[in-house]
């Protein structure tokens, strides 16, 4: 018995079609989780325990739950309630972007509470607001420390694209008649 390279000639452009898909998936994930998970993270150390609580219930919930429970709740209900039907590409898009966002808000949150109180003192006794001490002093700082985590959930999102590509969209959008 022999190994055919023939017949993976045959199936490259559906090898070819699922790399892509699942890195456009990945980057659309890290790419809103960094934005919305920076945000969380900043409403998560919030001095207001409304809006902490907020965001402590959103990290909580997302990382608590599974993600195939997340697809599901966005392609049959936060989709269809906002476009009145069902897509799987942007219910596909959005789970693993607001779950990546609770993650990377964690990681986030953990970069800007590495930073020594003494920068914070120094931006104070320049006169710095704590709007501008976080944007000119802390979040770049906390950048450098969080881009190896960032990295892992990149590879955390390749791999989680799989309970994605597992089911084919004809059955989320029949409602898993398996």
């Amino acid at each position: 018995m022999s190994f055919s390279y023939e017949m993976i000639l045959d199936y490259a452009p559906f090898f070819m079609h699922g790399l892509l898909y699942t890195l456009l998936f990945s980057l659309c994930g890290v790419v809103f989780g960094t934005i919305f998970g920076l945000i969380i993270a900043l409403g998560r150390m919030s001095k207001n325990p409304v809006i902490s609580g907020i965001f402590k219930t959103y990290i909580g919930l997302f990382r608590g739950t599974p993600l195939f429970v997340q697809i599901l709740i966005t392609n049959f209900g936060v989709v269809p309630a906002i476009f009145g039907h069902s897509n799987p590409y942007i219910a596909g898009a959005l789970s693993l972007s607001l779950n990546a966002a609770a993650y990377i808000a964690e990681t986030f949150r953990s970069g800007i509470q590495s930073i020594s109180e003494g920068q914070r003192e120094a931006a104070r006794t320049l006169g710095l607001s704590q709007f501008d001490t976080m944007r000119f002093i802390i979040v770049p700082q906390a950048i450098k420390i969080v881009i190896p985590a960032l990295g892992n959930e990149f590879i955390s999102l390749i791999k989680n694209h799989l309970w994605y590509q597992q089911y084919p969209h004809q059955k989320l959008r029949i409602g898993l008649k398996l």
